[in-house]
């Protein structure tokens, strides 16, 4: 069981506030008793949402807010892939028990709408709710190993203007590392066309070549590749470049590149949360929901009941195999998109088409491992990520982030003092001990494995930051699980019940759209399409406040509609942009996307 958070104080402003949302929304429910709250006609007002990650608690905050009766179901655990979890049997006299992560969790300054709804989300003491256990990380790091020097960012660039910005790229490449300087030029004239190319010829042209290919990874030096090329796609959205799409990860470099000059009038570079997560974060969320009239049900959606064109019921089974017919007016799937799947039967496909095109998604693994430590190794604050991993690491040394906290104290048996909390986002390539990928190892060979690669990034130059007894225990996402072995099989293979969508090449196009052809059926969830285009806690927000108003416009309400902050554009690009639109247009090449010569 994770502890539960402390008790949210509300402030005299905030308690008036949502309790007159409160109010506003029960005066609706069926059955209330103020007969100037009841419509003359019977309006359509109970949504059925359908997982409780990021999207469905986002849904069910800004339907609720408008009025609406809502139930979420969800068949594992409220806060989806974002919750934390923890160590069972780990707690010793009164502590909590030790806490793990699914894996990365970072809130970067160009997330926008994710931000608003924590600060709505009402904390003891925090003027700015959830939003207010934000803290800013002071760097973050590219590390490699064999006594290479570690890249540290960003640099000093608050005051970087839009004609700096490739020069900033060129000095923070070049300092920090070995890549050859027609290498950095390269990426820049890269980074540049993509930069000023129009929206028309980043969907149209970028969005069907892989990221590797735009850098023209096969042509370059291992270094570029290393860091310019697999630093960002591997070990940050766990996607490989090869097969993720130059529209998305060309946009992600963007927003970092702008977050990093303080362009986007965003938050600061890298924010991560001050305890774990749950008590941070996903328990006050849900206490805040259930004092706004919000209910929770345990349970897994089999079907839905299409009838006259719109979604009459489903069906839901509980934990203990019972199942039971659930009636709404509207119906909103925030499932991942491999679950949501599932319920695609070939009616609903016939009714809407882009459903159908959702078989074609691809998703990869992103998951933690958390190593408990007997000292307090801080190494850097902030994330690192572990460049020349073949399992694509990233890591956060946790407990200097948690502010007012004590982890010997307040966690596990009084032994542990810190957590290094590591993400592997390449499953599929051999590591360095036992000659295999993490998929096909048991779980004290991955950890003996990640063990191995951190330190040969961390101890490379005979700096000792993980010395021998440091290591107290481990934890990995409990996600990850075997199949029995098989005589003959070669060994484990993991299962994975949470991975992540990938955002390949020409996927676009076989995503479909928060409002669905099926008038009451709407979907929030991170593979919908939304302007952030990448699979993050981002971008379920953003498509559970597309589902929201689409709901709206489809119930005919008057509430005001859920805001929808887009992604930061420079205006100093803008005319090149509509040039490059034209060019686009005719048939032609981006103007600074000449042939290389030979």
């Amino acid at each position: 069981m994770t502890a539960p958070a402390n008790d949210s104080g509300l402030s005299r402003r905030r308690f008036i506030r949502d309790t007159a949302v409160a109010g506003a929304g029960l005066a609706a429910l069926p059955g209330a008793s103020a007969a100037a709250a009841r419509p003359k006609r019977r309006t359509r007002r109970t949504v059925a949402i359908f997982g409780a990650g990021v999207g469905g608690l986002t849904a069910a905050q800004e339907m609720r807010e408008r009025g609406f009766d809502v139930v979420v179901y969800e068949r594992k655990a409220l806060g989806g892939k974002s919750r934390s979890n923890t160590v069972p049997g780990s707690a010793r006299g009164g502590r909590r028990e030790l806490p793990g992560e699914h894996g990365l969790r970072f809130v970067p300054g160009f997330y926008h709408n994710l931000p608003d709804t924590m600060r709505r989300i009402p904390v003891a003491g925090n003027e700015n709710g959830v939003e207010g256990n934000l803290i800013a990380t002071r760097s973050s790091s590219f590390a490699r190993d064999g006594g290479r020097e570690d890249l540290v960012f960003p640099p000093d660039s608050q005051e970087a203007s839009g004609e700096s910005l490739f020069q900033w790229l060129n000095g923070g490449f070049t300092q920090g590392s070995n890549i050859p300087p027609q290498e950095i030029a390269y990426l820049s004239n890269r980074l540049a066309i993509f930069f000023s190319s129009s929206d028309e010829r980043r969907l149209g042209q970028w969005e069907h070549v892989s990221w590797w290919d735009y850098l023209n990874a096969d042509r370059r030096s291992e270094e570029y590749r290393r860091l310019l090329v697999n630093g960002v796609t591997r070990n940050f959205v766990a996607a490989k470049p090869q097969l993720a799409s130059t529209r998305t990860i060309g946009r992600i470099f963007e927003a970092f590149a702008y977050t990093s000059m303080r362009r986007d009038g965003g938050g600061e570079f890298d924010r991560v949360l001050n305890a774990p997560t749950n008590e941070a974060w996903i328990d006050p969320w849900v206490k805040h929901l259930r004092k706004l009239g919000v209910r929770f049900r345990s349970g897994t959606v089999r079907s839905l009941a299409l009838k006259r064109g719109r979604i009459a019921s489903a069906c839901v089974r509980d934990s203990k195999g019972r199942t039971r017919t659930v009636d709404a007016d509207w119906f909103v799937c925030a499932m991942p998109g491999d679950r949501a799947r599932s319920l695609w039967t070939p009616a609903l496909r016939r009714a809407d088409p882009r459903l159908d095109a959702m078989r074609t998604l691809q998703t990869a693994w992103a998951n933690g491992i958390q190593f408990y430590l007997r000292d307090e190794v801080p190494v850097l604050h902030g994330h690192i990520s572990y460049v020349d991993s073949p399992w694509a690491l990233t890591s956060l040394s946790q407990a200097q982030m948690w502010e007012g906290r004590d982890f010997a104290r307040d966690y596990g048996d009084g032994s542990v003092r810190d957590c290094l909390s590591v993400t592997l986002s390449d499953w599929d390539d051999p590591g360095i001990l036992f000659g295999r990928p993490a998929s096909r190892c048991t779980p004290d060979e991955i950890s003996q494995e990640v063990w191995a690669q951190v330190k040969a990034h961390l101890e490379d130059t005979g700096r000792t930051y993980l010395p021998e007894g440091v290591l107290h225990s481990y934890h990995l996402d409990p996600a990850i699980s075997y199949k029995p072995r098989r005589p003959g099989d070669g060994g484990v293979r993991a299962r994975n019940d949470e991975p992540l969508m990938l955002n390949a090449v020409g996927s676009w196009s076989s995503r479909p759209e928060a409002r669905t052809a099926i008038p009451n059926l709407f979907l929030a969830a991170d593979y919908v399409k939304v302007d952030i285009d990448l699979a993050t806690m981002e971008g379920a927000n953003e498509a559970a406040r597309a589902a929201t108003n689409a709901l709206l416009d489809a119930s005919g309400s008057n509430a005001p509609r859920a805001e929808i902050r887009e992604l930061y554009r420079p205006p100093e690009f803008e005319e090149a942009k509509r040039q490059d639109a034209e060019r686009f247009a005719r048939g032609e090449p981006h103007v600074l996307d000449v042939p290389e010569p030979t």
